[in-house]
């Protein structure tokens, strides 16, 4: 049986929306905390710089690199951006919403929106359900957009702008089944029902 391309891309997408989504929806709202070597703080664009080691979480979700820029705008809105060391991998990790699992990732550039609640994982990019400390389920591609409202994540196997010759990183996915939960249950036994005597049933 032959499935259409734009039916199994549907399929997929459902099947990956379903195990990555729902991020830790209290994140949006907590403060971001940072910790790094150095700072550098430009007041008038409103642009802070951190270099060397940096460390930054904002509720459950927590962001690794050597360098991040955070820009923010007159309503409290941040975007940070994060550059890891040459061969390393920027990293992150945030808690799925009530479940004991979380989303974790890599890529060697990241961007973090807290206005459209998203991340943006670049160039060698990697995301990855932890189920307890087992990987679960793992997803590559050159770039990976983690979009916290919709509950929906896209993948790109190739470059931005790059030509049909060009090599570029395929998407690859590996999904392990949810362990099935038991739904198997001893029957309930109730009181034995009996049907009302007829009036004068027990006379001679």
């Amino acid at each position: 049986m032959k499935i259409k391309l734009t039916t199994l891309l549907c399929i997929l997408a459902a099947v990956f929306t379903a195990q990555f989504a729902f991020a830790e929806k209290a994140d949006r709202d907590k403060p971001m905390n940072v910790e790094a070597d150095s700072l550098k703080h430009d007041d008038q664009q409103q642009l802070t710089t951190f270099t060397g080691k940096v460390l930054m979480t904002k509720g459950t979700l927590v962001l690794k690199a050597a360098k991040m820029e955070v820009k923010q705008d007159n309503q409290g809105n941040q975007v940070a951006k994060l550059w890891a060391e040459p061969g390393e991998r920027v990293f992150f990790r945030q808690k799925r919403e009530g479940l004991d699992e979380f989303t974790e990732g890599e890529a060697e550039t990241a961007i973090y929106n807290s206005q459209a609640n998203t991340l943006t994982l670049t160039q060698r990019a990697e995301l990855r359900l932890l189920r307890g400390s087992a990987v679960a389920d793992r997803i590559q591609g050159q770039q990976i957009l983690v979009n916290n409202t919709t509950e929906v994540f896209t993948v790109d196997g190739k470059p931005s702008g790059a030509g049909s010759n060009a090599g570029g990183q395929r998407v690859r996915a590996t999904i392990t089944p949810r362990p099935k939960t038991n739904e198997t249950s001893p029957p309930v036994v109730g009181p034995v029902l009996k049907s009302s005597p007829r009036p004068g049933a027990d006379k001679p």
